[in-house]
C-alpha cells in the first residue's frame, strides 16, 4: 500500500472509531470540500453565511492528493461535505465514505450535474466525474448546493444562501455565452482536442468538439499509456491534422510531447487547467478565471497555422 493509502486507511479508521461519538451529539459547522474547484464554486454560494474548508491545496492533482489526520477530523465535524464524486478523489474516498457512515452530511457535487459517461477508454460507460468544464452544469449544481447549505448547515440565512447562488449562477451563465462566442472563431473542421488524459468529454459535448484521443487514455492521471496507446493516438492525431495538443498546467508535458514527436507533424503543446485553481498568480486562482484561460487557450491552439 502507498503512503497516500495507509494515511487514507488510517484517516477512515479514525472516523470510523469516532462515529458513534459523533452521532451522540457533536456539534457540526461549517461546509467542508474536498477540491479546490468545488471550493471556489462553494464559497462563492456560502459567502459569509458559514465557514468553508478546503481540503485541496492551490496546483494539486485530484486523483492523488491525500489529506492528513486533522483534515479528516474536520471532515467529521462538518455540517456538509462537499465532494466531486464518481471516483475524482481517490485518495479522499474512505474519508468521505466514513464520515457519510458517521451521519455526516455529503452532496456529491458531479452525481447532481447529469454525469454523461466516459465515451472510449479504459474507463468506458463510467460516469465521468469531469463535470466543471460545462459550465451550464455547475450553474444547475449552484441551485442544489444551496439547498443543501440550507438544509443542513446551522446559521445561515436561507434568503442570503439563494441569493449569493442566483448571483454566482448569473456569472457562470454569463461565462458560458463568452465561451460560446470565443469559440465560434474556431471553424468547425478544427473543433478536435487530444489533451494528456480525458478530461474535457462535458466540455466537447456542450461546445461542439470532437476528442480524438488523450495522451494517457483514461480519466485518471494516476494511469499510463502503452507503446501501442501513443503509436494509436499519433497516427489519429496524424490523420486528422491537429495543430495543438493540450497538456494539463499542474503535470510534465513530456508525454504530450513525445506524441508530438511520433505524430511525424508539428504539434504544439499548449497547457490546459483542467483538474486544480492555481495560488495566486497562476493565471487560474478561480473558477470563472480558470474556464476563461482555457477557452483562450483552446481557440488560440486550434486556429494556429500548423
Amino acid at each position: 500500500m502507498t503512503g497516500r493509502g495507509v494515511l487514507a486507511a488510517v484517516a477512515a479508521v479514525l472516523l470510523a472509531l469516532t462515529g458513534c461519538a459523533a452521532s451522540a451529539g457533536t456539534d457540526r459547522s461549517g461546509v467542508v470540500v474536498t477540491t479546490n474547484i468545488l471550493g471556489d464554486i462553494t464559497r462563492n454560494v456560502v459567502g459569509d453565511q458559514a465557514e468553508v474548508t478546503v481540503l485541496m491545496g492551490p496546483d494539486a492533482d485530484p486523483h492523488s492528493f491525500g489529506i492528513s489526520a486533522q483534515q479528516a477530523a474536520r471532515v467529521e465535524r462538518a455540517g456538509l461535505v462537499v465532494h466531486n464524486g464518481m471516483g475524482l478523489e481517490e485518495g479522499v474516498l474512505p474519508t468521505v465514505e466514513a464520515a457519510r457512515a458517521a451521519g455526516v452530511p455529503t452532496l456529491a457535487a458531479g452525481e447532481a450535474a447529469d454525469p454523461i459517461p466516459y465515451a472510449s477508454d479504459d474507463s468506458a460507460g463510467r460516469p465521468d466525474p469531469h463535470f466543471w468544464t460545462d459550465p451550464r452544469r455547475v450553474a444547475g449544481m449552484v441551485d442544489v448546493l444551496a439547498e443543501q447549505v440550507i438544509a443542513h448547515v446551522e446559521g445561515v440565512d436561507p434568503a442570503a444562501v439563494r441569493q449569493n447562488a442566483e448571483h454566482y449562477r448569473g456569472e457562470i451563465e454569463q461565462l458560458d455565452a463568452e465561451m460560446t462566442a470565443r469559440f465560434a472563431q474556431i471553424p468547425p473542421e478544427r473543433r478536435k482536442l487530444v489533451t494528456n488524459h480525458h478530461v474535457f468529454g462535458y466540455l466537447a459535448q456542450r461546445f461542439g468538439f470532437e476528442i480524438v484521443g488523450a495522451v494517457i487514455p483514461s480519466g485518471t492521471t494516476l494511469a499510463s499509456p502503452s507503446a501501442s496507446d501513443l503509436t494509436a493516438l499519433a497516427d489519429a492525431v496524424h490523420a486528422a491534422g491537429v495543430p495543438t495538443i493540450f497538456a494539463d498546467s499542474s503535470q510534465p508535458d513530456r508525454l504530450a510531447q513525445v506524441l508530438a514527436d511520433q505524430a511525424g507533424v508539428h504539434v504544439a503543446v499548449t497547457p490546459l487547467f483542467s483538474e486544480s485553481l492555481t495560488r495566486e498568480g497562476g493565471g487560474a486562482e478561480t473558477y470563472l478565471q480558470m474556464m476563461r484561460s482555457n477557452a483562450d487557450a483552446i481557440t488560440a491552439g486550434l486556429t494556429r497555422t500548423p
